[in-house]
């Protein structure tokens, strides 16, 4: 399969192969950077989080907690499943390039019209999702983490007054399930880039257009959404 790749598609598919890569490795990097700098819904809920622990320590009774916890690690849970049904169509795609590509060149406008073309691009949509699915088993672990910290962490009576014991459990939790969201958040990030690769099916062109959109798509999402304000506008400044 996909002997000969410099033969394989024109000069403009390998450009917009590229400029996935480009968009989404840049992308990744500046929103890192800037979500150190400015507000950001991953940022903002890094805090939530860390208040949320502190909350945590203060209970007894913390099934409500655990509850919370068992709801974020089926979500993530659920990607992770759908990922390896995701692989399996598409290892089931390269079996059927033949029939793909004659379903394919009966439509207008689609570049797609050879069997090395299909393989290609459902080998990078093949690569993509295996990507998604080792983000999302790797939060789950660290959620499954987070679900050991909860149950080590301290009773109430047995930490009253004890502002540094606090700060440590509630910093070290958080951050853990600040790790496992992020994870969860670059899988998402890959689904949504997975999509546009569906439009280089069509014309190269249409998927550069695609993968640009997803980038400001996520950029609104992530550090001018209406959600952002609202978690922001908060008490979220209150220092303990």
């Amino acid at each position: 399969m996909l002997e000969g790749l410099g033969s394989v598609g024109t000069q403009l598919d390998w450009i917009a192969l590229l400029a996935l890569v480009v968009l989404w490795v840049g992308y990744t990097t500046f929103a890192y950077y800037k979500g150190k700098e400015t507000p950001c819904l991953a940022s903002v809920l890094a805090l939530y989080r860390r208040d949320w622990m502190y909350r945590l320590l203060g209970r007894d009774n913390r099934i409500a907690d655990a509850s919370l916890l068992q709801s974020l690690r089926a979500s993530v849970s659920f990607f992770a499943s759908t990922s390896i049904l995701i692989i399996a169509g598409l290892v089931t795609g390269i079996a059927a390039s033949e029939e793909a590509v004659g379903v394919l060149s009966t439509i207008p406008f689609v570049t797609t019209n050879t069997r090395e073309l299909w393989e290609l691009k459902v080998l990078v949509m093949l690569v993509i999702f295996v990507y998604t699915f080792f983000e999302f088993t790797w939060s789950l672990r660290l959620y499954n983490f987070s679900c050991v910290l909860f149950g080590s962490a301290p009773l109430c009576q047995d930490i009253n007054g004890h502002k540094t014991r606090q700060a440590v459990f509630a910093t070290r939790s958080a951050h853990i399930m600040t790790l496992a969201a992020n994870h969860f958040n670059y899988g998402l990030r890959a689904y949504y880039f997975a999509m546009a690769t569906l439009a280089w099916f069509i014309h190269p062109g249409l998927f550069m257009g695609a993968a640009a959109l997803v980038v400001f798509i996520l950029y609104r999402r992530e550090f001018h959404s209406k959600v952002l304000d609202a978690l922001a506008v908060s008490e979220r400044e209150t220092h303990f």
